[in-house]
């Protein structure tokens, strides 16, 4: 890969060396919580001699190693709005590795995105073959980066890097080609429209860090154990961290993990998930379950009703379908009012208590069986 140019103006955005009239804005924008928790390279706390050292010798030697720091700035008054660069250069394989921050008063206006998409196209005409992003689990915005990049996910890197608390978390991989096709990459999973779903009695949204505790009140109690794979108990700390990690096993196109509400109290009653697991053949799966204080009063085939609307219309699934054990009666009502239809029973699919198998009852919806 050939050196990249020393200014790049593209996407609104202006990529320029950065210069020593940038100490001030460096500083309080890598001392924001922010920059902070996801860059624990970071020096805490981050004082402007470590922003001097930065513009006048950090960011000119990873230029000398054959990658690039540049400050992210406003075209039109030149004033710092962020950083981006290319770090751990692979000449022979024309690889490098995308890294950016943006300061908090630039936040919200597609800066990230800009920047990245301009310092790509630079790359990839400097002869780069292959760019890497990686993000921390929970950094969801950084992930909607890389997706409005033309960054495809590519998997996990199991405890890649070091936590600021000496311990050590993974890394989401994102990366594009440069005979990638241009722009966004279209999302297996759609955010939802307007960011819920509703009809009026029953309402669905994300799951989020904050129904940790919900949904192990939800998860922990016995009759939804025992409909679990396998059927043991989860620990808080289970439940914590798939909330943690919902958002981006959704940008990732695996799984939409929803709350289930009574929309007129806004009170979680259930929790429901359709899972992309065959997304070569249009097919995905759903499950469900409910509080106490949500049975019996048809919210669960609302949710239903509801989850598999969204699956056909937006994200473009043809099939849906589920699973029950046998003597779950209660879960099959729910699938037939739903509009699922009874495919058969398979024996022994699904592990059992003490090492037992259980039988599963299967169900299923065409994007052709609902009325439009």
């Amino acid at each position: 890969m050939r050196a990249l140019p020393g200014t790049v103006e593209a996407e609104g955005v202006r990529l320029r060396p950065f210069h020593v009239d940038d100490i001030a804005d460096t500083t309080s924008a890598c001392s924001d919580p922010i920059t902070q928790r996801f860059l624990p390279g970071l020096p805490a706390p981050y004082t402007e001699a470590d922003a001097q050292w930065w513009i006048t010798e950090g960011a000119p030697a990873a230029r000398a190693a054959g990658g690039a720091a540049y400050a992210v700035a406003d075209p039109a008054t030149d004033r710092l709005l962020g950083s981006i660069g290319l770090s751990n250069p692979v000449p022979v394989r024309g690889q490098a590795e995308i890294g950016y921050w943006v300061a908090p008063w630039a936040r919200g206006r597609g800066v990230a995105t800009a920047a990245t998409r301009a310092l790509a196209a630079a790359a990839f005409a400097h002869g780069a073959a292959r760019l890497e992003l990686s993000t921390h689990p929970v950094n969801a915005a950084s992930q909607r980066v890389a997706l409005a990049a033309g960054f495809r996910h590519e998997g996990v890197r199991r405890a890649a890097t070091q936590a600021r608390d000496g311990g050590r978390h993974d890394l989401v991989c994102w990366v594009r080609l440069a005979d990638d096709p241009p722009g966004p990459v279209t999302r297996t999973l759609p955010d939802l429209p307007g960011g819920r779903l509703t009809d009026g009695v029953v309402a669905l949204r994300p799951v989020g860090a904050d129904d940790a505790a919900g949904m192990y009140r939800l998860h922990s109690r016995p009759e939804v154990i025992a409909n679990r794979v396998p059927p043991e108990p989860p620990s808080l700390a289970d439940i914590e961290r798939r909330c943690r990690l919902a958002e981006s096993r959704w940008l990732a196109g695996f799984a939409a993990d929803l709350a289930i509400l009574d929309a007129a109290t806004g009170e979680l009653v259930g929790g429901c998930m359709l899972h992309h697991d065959e997304p070569a053949t249009g097919q995905a799966m759903i499950g469900y379950s409910m509080l106490p204080a949500g049975r019996g009063r048809g919210l669960a085939t609302r949710a239903a009703r509801l989850v598999a609307g969204w699956a056909f219309d937006e994200v473009g699934i043809a099939r849906i379908w589920a699973g029950t054990r046998p003597e779950n009666v209660a879960s099959q009502r729910v699938l037939e009012k739903a509009g699922f239809s009874r495919e058969g029973l398979l024996r022994g699919r699904l592990p059992g208590p003490d090492g037992t198998r259980v039988d599963s009852l299967i169900y299923g919806l065409l994007a052709t069986d609902v009325p439009r």
